[in-house]
């Protein structure tokens, strides 16, 4: 089995477990609040992580570059909005819904990877990507009518909008953090992963602070008063994304976030074990759909 196969799962587990914890916190501190903590929490996280892997690992630090400054700090943007709408979207809708949406995005990253890396996918993993967003568009309209204009109405309405605007978001903040790792001259993919995961959470958070600090600075005190919740959200997240920034410069992103689909299975386990929430057959007609997009690419692969 390839190294990133196991690192993606595990980075969509974690993925999974910070969203519930985020849906948790946005009612008591709102949508940026709520998206802020992911970042600001484990900013310090990501910076012991990388003292570590130079320190007791023995590895090199990277000297970064223009290119990899650039491509930081538009994937860091690109996630902070992105974040932002995914956390919105807990309001309109269910959590496995709210999810399911963003999860769009293997599409839109292979068109980013082959517009701004020249990355190219096999006729297999095409096929795979395209079962496993059927999936994601099944379980979209699973509580609509099944008529034309009932799906219309689900694909056209803010929620599916918003969430697809979501996954085009995730996907250019990969392609984006992908850029940056590799432009680094690292020792390995482990440390130009975690290089770069420090340096774009350190930028994440200054942003965020700035941003609450000039609309809402009582925001932050929230944020500080719910601190264990919080620095929960922000370790998941963290190990999350040193998960996905190592699977992603070992591996194209299509591929990863193809894969990482496999987080909604672990979202309709938290949905109905922790929100209590019902899933009717085509939920779970999607959520195969999912699982048989990911063996079959994990086949082609």
């Amino acid at each position: 089995m390839e190294l990133w196969i196991p690192i993606t799962i595990a980075a969509a587990f974690l993925q999974n477990l910070r969203s519930a914890l985020q849906k948790h916190l946005q009612g008591r501190l709102g949508t940026r609040g709520a998206s802020f903590v992911r970042f600001g929490f484990g900013f310090p996280v990501a910076v012991c992580y990388v003292i570590a892997l130079h320190l007791i690992g023995g590895y090199r630090l990277p000297v970064p570059g223009l290119t990899f400054a650039v491509w930081a700090v538009v994937g860091g943007l690109a996630q902070i909005y992105a974040t932002i709408m995914l956390v919105y979207l807990f309001s309109l809708r269910n959590f496995t819904v709210g999810t399911a949406y963003s999860k769009t995005e293997p599409v839109q990253a292979a068109l980013f990877g082959l517009i701004i890396l020249g990355e190219t996918l096999t006729a297999g993993a095409i096929a795979a990507i395209i079962v496993g967003v059927l999936g994601v568009m099944v379980i979209s309209v699973a509580r609509s009518p099944l008529t034309f204009a009932g799906l219309f109405r689900a694909l056209v309405s803010r929620t599916a909008l918003i969430g697809i605007a979501s996954g085009a978001v995730f996907g250019i903040s990969a392609v984006a953090y992908r850029t940056a790792s590799l432009s680094l001259d690292g020792p390995n993919v482990v440390m130009q992963a975690g290089f770069t995961l420090a340096c774009v959470t350190a930028f994440q958070t200054v942003f965020m602070l700035v941003w609450m600090l000039i609309s809402d600075a009582s925001e932050i005190g929230r944020v500080a008063r719910a601190w264990r919740s919080s620095a929960l959200v922000g370790l998941a997240g963290v190990i999350g994304s040193a998960g996905w920034f190592t699977a992603m410069t070992l591996q194209q992103v299509a591929y990863v976030r193809a894969l990482g689909q496999i987080e909604l299975v672990f979202t309709f386990i938290s949905s109905v074990f922790l929100f209590k929430e019902k899933i009717n057959r085509l939920e779970l007609l999607g959520c195969l759909l999912i699982v048989t997009g990911i063996l079959a690419l994990l086949f082609w692969s």
